[in-house]
């Protein structure tokens, strides 16, 4: 792979998690769905649920998205 992990096949739609929260705007409009992508080990690809984010994707190597994810815990005073 030369790092692009774009070009890739989207995982199917059972492999997504999804992480919801508040719910502000109705059935799914806070969520984010998260799957591992076939043929890249480590790495992932995350989803918007909101319809505007319909089709709309961020992928990320597994070290990306550890680094992204301490980052923002730590601004946000969150611990694990």
């Amino acid at each position: 792979m030369n790092g692009n992990l774009y070009p890739l096949p989207i995982p199917t739609a059972v492999a997504f998690a999804t992480y919801c929260g508040g719910n502000a705007g109705g059935s799914n409009e806070t969520c984010v769905s998260l799957a591992a992508i076939p043929g890249a080990e480590g790495s992932f690809v995350i989803r918007d649920s909101k319809p505007e984010g319909a089709g709309k994707e961020l992928r990320f190597t597994g070290a990306e998205l550890d680094d992204f994810a301490t980052g923002w815990a730590r601004t946000r005073g969150l611990t694990l």
